[in-house]
């Protein structure tokens, strides 16, 4: 039976060729990396407030594309990943909180199927009995794995709300594959997470909103998304797995490309993610954060607005008065 094969907004974003991957595995044994600088763990984890928090809104960076947020009462796990090893690799640093750790999980939100955002141990390991959204085409797949009911399969600008908080599917540049015969076969993207307002009129703009880029190569995509949600506060977005960027460009964004998405899409705060846990491209996290912050000085943007999470470190939302100057 022949299954729907998914694209890219730009059709000449693909996956690479077979002798392309053979030319950056020529070239990539030829480099060598210092892979010794780490990013650290938070000194001060908040384990006590992350299992009692009801009301404020929280982002707890736990390694790469795994984040823990909090927002109106419900816990939220992105991209779960909890995994000692990414193929031959092991992981660079230990997740910021272990699964024994965290509160249970009410919303599970997948990007994409790829090993180091899809991770089947610590899927089924969260604990609760947590409501899983994912991409166009993977829900039969992880409806299978989990054995859950409550799989919410979402098109590119699909939406669904679970309690007081709205989830939206949003396009990226990007691809997927877990094995030979599946390539594109379920989609990819970002979400992007609001509470839900009744009356719209009235919504404090910019209070409560979370982009979550998931993976992506840059593209005019985020331009939408940024005229389509005028409101966003922060922007958890991709910084690394670029090197080399002839290979790796039209799949990963360089740490310039992800401000410029940034900037795109209008977001007030930048938080850096899809970095330090895993040697998955010829890039280091040194080389990575060393690029980010060239680029945030030299466009002349806030330090403020630049917010770099330790492993296990979590953020709090200081809410503002619409009413204040």
């Amino acid at each position: 039976m022949n299954r729907k094969r998914y694209r890219n907004l730009d059709p000449t974003a693909r996956p690479a060729t077979f002798s392309e991957l053979v030319r950056w595995q020529k070239e990539r044994f030829k480099k060598q990396k210092d892979m010794s600088f780490m990013i650290g763990q938070a000194p001060d984890k908040q384990q006590a407030l992350l299992h009692t928090n009801q009301d404020k809104l929280t982002i707890t960076w736990i390694g790469h594309s795994t984040f823990l947020i909090q927002l109106a009462g419900l816990t939220i796990v992105t991209d779960p990943v909890w995994a000692s090893r990414m193929g031959v690799g092991r992981r660079l640093e230990e997740p910021g909180l272990s699964m024994d750790e965290i509160p249970s999980v009410d919303i599970i939100l997948l990007s994409h199927s790829h090993y180091d955002h899809m991770d089947v141990p610590s899927l089924r390991k969260l604990k609760g009995t947590p409501a899983v959204l994912v991409p166009e085409g993977l829900g039969r797949k992880v409806r299978k794995l989990m054995k859950v009911n409550r799989v919410y399969e979402l098109p590119w600008w699909g939406q669904v709300r679970i309690g007081p908080v709205e989830f939206h599917f949003v396009p990226a540049q990007h691809w997927t594959k877990r094995t030979l015969t599946d390539t594109n076969t379920s989609h990819w993207g970002g979400w992007i997470i609001r509470r839900h307002e009744e009356n719209s009129s009235e919504a404090i703009h910019g209070s409560e909103s979370i982009y979550f880029a998931g993976d992506s190569g840059y593209f005019q995509g985020f331009r939408e998304i940024g005229e389509k949600f005028p409101d966003i506060t922060y922007a958890l977005m991709p910084i690394g797995a670029y090197e080399p960027e002839w290979f790796m460009g039209t799949q990963h964004m360089t740490p310039e490309e992800a401000i410029q998405a940034f900037m795109d899409v209008g977001a007030s705060v930048f938080i850096p993610m899809h970095y330090g846990s895993f040697y998955l491209a010829d890039d280091t996290t040194e080389e990575a954060l060393n690029r980010l912050l060239s680029e945030w000085k030299r466009r002349g943007l806030e330090n403020r607005d630049l917010k770099i999470l330790k492993h296990g470190e979590t953020l709090i939302h200081l809410f503002k008065d619409k009413n204040c100057n």
